[in-house]
């Protein structure tokens, strides 16, 4: 009798343990559900802006003229004709063209509030890498019209490589010259920014000559834009060629520059921001439609308050 209920009494706790094992193991199970479904919501939902990283502007009607002849920059120049049609309807639906200096004051280091007449707008930033002669000869003419058709200046990211700008006695077809950049900066369509001083990878040189490439760059633009504008608006903010960077190249490139670009087919979200030396920028080659470049460029939020 005494063995049965010894028995009884063994199995009750058996029981009892399992219970309290199944009751700990839902209470972990929902606790990790829940921080995951929390995680989840607050990254569909975090503040977000699309950087668009394009590089030369092809003419489809006269498509040799302004790119390097190489199968790289002939695949990632997108066609004149669909971007004019893609900014003209970023022009007629409300959007904010940043400079690198208001993505910088007013969303990575947040230390300015948003002003007044950009509530309601949907922020983007437009970037043109590799200093191609394109997007002057091509591009100026269609921000001109936009802006008469519109009444709203569109402003582009220039991030240039002053190492391959053409000089007065060697012209070139192919590679913006320092007038070029001084024009379109005159008429307000430019915000010139860094891409290295001749386009190497840096995660590539040695400290001495990254050093050198980061800070002859900045140096040359500040050179070439002297009387324009003030020096610490030229040339502050750098976009990494190829993409490639790694922490000894963050270490020095923060001697330079306030902030650094990627070029990763990823969209910025804010909340998930925490290395403004890694700032992602979405990749377009011209396998991009039109219709796509619009879809990627929704995906802004609209700042609704200050």
């Amino acid at each position: 009798m005494l063995f049965k209920l010894e028995r009884q009494k063994s199995k009750r706790q058996r029981f009892s343990r399992k219970k309290i094992g199944d009751f700990q193991f839902f209470s972990l199970y929902s606790i990790v559900f829940f921080f995951t479904l929390l995680i989840t919501l607050s990254y569909i939902n975090a503040p977000r802006i699309p950087i668009l990283g394009f590089h030369g502007i092809v003419d489809l009607n006269n498509s040799n003229l302004g790119i390097a002849q190489n199968p790289i920059a002939q695949r990632m120049a997108y066609p004149m004709q669909n971007l004019e049609e893609f900014l003209e309807d970023l022009a007629a639906n409300n959007y904010w063209f940043l400079s690198t200096q208001e993505m910088y004051d007013y969303f990575i280091n947040c230390s300015q509030d948003i002003p007044e007449k950009y509530v309601g707008k949907k922020p983007i930033m437009l970037s043109f890498d590799d200093s191609y002669k394109t997007v002057y000869t091509n591009l100026i003419p269609i921000l001109e019209r936009l802006e008469k058709e519109f009444n709203q200046k569109i402003k582009v990211v220039l991030f240039v490589n002053p190492g391959t700008l053409s000089k007065v006695n060697h012209p070139s077809t192919t590679y913006l010259s320092c007038e070029d950049l001084r024009t379109g900066f005159k008429k307000g369509f430019y915000d010139i920014q860094s891409h290295g001083q001749s386009h190497k990878n840096l995660v590539t040189l040695t400290v001495q000559d990254l050093n050198q490439e980061l800070a002859q760059a900045q140096t040359h633009l500040r050179e070439c834009m002297a009387g324009l504008a003030p020096e610490q608006e030229i040339a502050a903010h750098i976009a990494y060629p190829y993409g490639s960077m790694n922490h000894q190249v963050e270490t020095y490139a923060s001697k330079y520059y306030q902030s650094g670009y990627l070029y990763n087919s990823t969209i910025l979200r804010f909340r998930w921001l925490n290395d403004k030396y890694r700032i992602s920028r979405l990749t377009v080659n011209r396998n991009k439609t039109t219709a796509r470049l619009i879809q990627m460029a929704s995906r802004s939020f609209s700042i609704i308050q200050r």
